[in-house]
């Protein structure tokens, strides 16, 4: 038994996959089977049930599991320990974003983090808030930035930026020149949708309902996957949205969108940092969070 086949094993457990755990650790799925039957040759015991679709850990495999994961952070915390030491901060750290911050917030902290810390390799992986919590679940990732508080408690979340929605629209549109419009205006217009699971879509409806409305009352003639698209589709006049302030800052500077409030609608929320309440954050994620904390919080 070494570390090495103890993360292949974690990955495997991860992933529930052995295709999908060679693929992380770049490896053939034969040889991660290799590795895995080392191990329970070595523990003398089946760790891995293969069934049909999934690689499932019998109880001895979770049991293994847990102190493997521990045996791991604390080889990564040996690492970063010794490289401080040196005056170095070095490792893999992989995060993902929903798309607001995925997309218009974390590249550029990410290109600040490494610029400081020059030998680590971050990775970063955008999606919706569902798939970026449920990245944190299974092990993909270590922390996340997303749009909307879950329900799953094994999440843990902490309010890290805070952002105002606003209603936009066209720069030539008839509203464009208003400050502001009533509900009842909103609901005649065409509207553009977030998909399922997107935490923009979340906040509009939890809004929407504070305010004695429902999301169903909107006339929606288009659902679209990222923001990205549903700001072309404004652009070409398809229809409205309500989308992030800073996702439409560099529109509304230029000219070519305009944004809008909504009177009697607050569209204030948070994007929450987010981790795997169970599972020990590497000292490299420690490291991480705290100098995200750091660029975030305003000087007093």
């Amino acid at each position: 038994m070494d570390l090495w086949q103890l993360h292949i094993f974690c990955k495997v457990v991860e992933f529930k996959s052995f295709s999908g755990a060679g693929k992380t650790v770049h490896l053939s799925q034969p040889t991660v089977s290799s590795h895995i039957k080392d191990l329970e040759n070595h523990f003398g015991c089946r760790l891995i049930d293969r069934m049909a679709r999934e690689a499932i850990p019998t109880r001895a495999g979770e049991l293994l599991y847990g102190y493997a994961r521990k045996l791991i952070a604390l080889r990564d915390e040996t690492e970063i320990a010794m490289a401080e030491f040196h005056g170095k901060i070095k490792g893999c750290l992989t995060i993902g974003g929903s798309t607001i911050p995925g997309t218009y917030i974390l590249p550029r902290l990410v290109g600040a983090f490494i610029g400081k810390y020059p030998d680590v390799t971050l990775s970063l992986t955008i999606g919706d808030t569902e798939r970026i919590t449920g990245d944190i679940l299974s092990g993909q990732l270590e922390l996340g930035i997303v749009g909307a508080k879950t329900r799953d408690k094994k999440i843990l979340q902490e309010a890290l930026i805070a952002d105002e929605m606003f209603l936009v629209v066209p720069a030539d549109h008839p509203w464009a020149k208003r400050k502001s419009v009533t509900p009842d205006m909103l609901l005649k217009e065409p509207f553009i949708i977030r998909e399922a699971g997107s935490g923009t879509l979340k906040s509009i409806q939890e809004n929407l309902e504070k305010s004695g409305c429902d999301i169903d009352d909107l006339n929606v003639i288009a659902e679209m996957g990222s923001t990205g698209a549903v700001i072309q589709g404004i652009r070409n006049r398809v229809g409205i949205s309500i989308l992030s302030g800073i996702a439409v800052a560099e529109e509304a500077a230029a000219g070519t969108l305009t944004a809008l409030s909504v009177e009697g609608l607050s569209l204030k929320r948070h994007f929450y940092l987010s981790v795997h309440r169970h599972k020990t954050a590497s000292p490299l994620c420690n490291t991480f969070v705290r100098f995200l904390k750091q660029q975030l919080t305003p000087p007093e």
